[in-house]
């Protein structure tokens, strides 16, 4: 199970939450998964997220400003939004909408 936990606008795109509880998707992987290819299969637009970090590690940003708060990084180049990054059961997913352009510390 992948947990896909999101944020700003983009929480449109899980259920309703019980009252106090963030709005995840709960997903199987299947075999060969990427980001990417979850992304697509959950009707996210990737076109709406500004930021999204893979098991705690910032993955890919369209913000500048992100690399100045020195997260952990995902990948080198978290600007060329490369998502065919294998995701695996137990991996933690945070989106951030567009609508979230620089997370502070």
């Amino acid at each position: 199970m992948v947990e896909v936990h999101l944020y700003g606008q983009l929480r449109q795109y899980a259920p309703a939450p019980a009252k106090g509880q963030a709005r995840v998707l709960r997903v199987e992987a299947q075999r060969d998964e990427t980001v990417g290819s979850l992304l697509e299969n959950t009707g996210i637009p990737v076109d709406e997220v500004n930021h999204i970090f893979l098991n705690a590690r910032l993955l890919a940003t369209r913000s500048h400003a992100a690399t100045l708060f020195g997260y952990p990084q995902a990948q080198e180049n978290i600007m060329g939004w490369d998502l065919a990054v294998p995701v695996t059961d137990g991996a933690r997913i945070g989106l951030f909408g567009r609508d979230m352009a620089v997370l502070g510390m």
